[in-house]
């Protein structure tokens, strides 16, 4: 039976990619280096997991050769916005000449399908919301530079070589599995709800706010959070939409819906019955006051929508990940 190779599977939203294909009966290779990702994350103890880097052609060769590999599910990449300022090159080698190393093997291989995790960066700062595929894309930092960078080597590879993708453009990925058997773990930690829920939970003095005087609903940022396990049906469905063989996809993911920062500390505090920590500060250099998606052409496209559409539902189950048998951490 052919498989599926995911890169970064041992990650966040692979970790989560992974165990819901795993129970739809999809065969599945794991290739993570560990640096972010954990090992524990991968749940079925069946899966072979090969802890390597993509930029290691050996490596990556001999997986191509052993298996029969019909398509592959790019997750590996960093992504910390302010990191990639301070450290460029870093995010380049990575992020672009990496992959570029995978996909010159999966060519040599016949392998001609690849969904690719990308994001709402590409876009830079909105012109207009919600965003949709047509926005202007114009990224502000070298971590969206290098997501945009790989789309557009992945359109001349289309033409040049027939080379099939699915672009997915992530908005704020959050949450956990319901089941709170694994969920978000990282470090340094940047994304908002577990940093609310790690004031909530006592393991920091507080959250910060970063601006009050922005022009939204009530002057904080106002950002469209998708569930982790959302991303991962979204990703099955480009899979099967490329299988089929069908042409490109690009398509933003998110739920359509803006939720603020003061909107979403109040949704903490009413799912988890605690008052939470705040502390308000300036704006930060670079942050947007509003992004969220227009994601209808995903529906109309892949079939697909997000089905936790209210924020509650996303964080009550990252809570049940962060106050589960593991605490939050792998």
């Amino acid at each position: 039976m052919a498989k599926i190779l995911i890169t970064g599977g041992a990650g966040y939203i692979g970790s989560h990619t992974v165990r819901l294909m795993s129970e739809k009966g999809y065969e599945i290779i794991v290739l993570d280096n560990l640096v972010y990702g954990h090992r524990e994350a991968i749940l079925n103890p069946e899966i072979e997991l090969v802890v390597g880097d993509l930029g290691d052609t050996e490596l990556v060769g001999r997986l191509f050769e052993y298996h029969d590999i019909e398509a592959v599910i790019h997750f590996a990449a960093y992504a910390f916005v302010g990191e990639s300022v301070t450290d460029p090159e870093k995010y380049y080698q990575n992020n672009i000449a990496a992959p570029l190393n995978l996909i010159a093997v999966m060519r040599k291989y016949g392998c001609n399908n690849f969904i690719f995790s990308s994001t709402c960066a590409t876009y830079g700062n909105p012109e207009y919301a919600p965003l949709d595929e047509n926005h202007p894309q114009n990224p502000i930092n070298p971590y969206g530079q290098s997501k945009l960078m790989l789309e557009k080597i992945l359109k001349d590879y289309h033409k040049a070589y027939n080379f099939n993708y699915a672009f997915l453009r992530y908005f704020n990925a959050s949450g956990a599995s319901p089941d709170g058997l694994i969920g978000e773990d990282h470090n340094p930690e940047t994304h908002l709800i577990p940093l609310i829920l790690d004031a909530v939970n006592g393991d920091r003095p507080h959250i910060t706010v970063f601006g009050t005087d922005y022009e939204t609903q009530d002057g904080t940022c106002v950002r469209d959070y998708i569930h982790v396990d959302d991303l991962a049906t979204a990703h099955i469905a480009a899979l099967e939409h490329l299988k089929a063989g069908k042409p490109p996809v690009i398509c933003n993911l998110g739920t359509g819906n803006g939720v603020s920062v003061k909107e979403m500390i109040a949704a903490v505090e009413e799912v988890t019955g605690k008052q939470v920590p705040v502390v308000y500060g300036e704006r930060r250099a670079g942050d947007p006051p509003f992004l969220f998606a227009n994601a209808t052409h995903a529906k109309a496209v892949l079939g697909w929508e997000a089905k936790y559409k209210d924020v509650k539902d996303i964080i009550s189950h990252a809570w049940t990940w962060k106050t589960g048998a593991r605490g939050g951490k792998y």
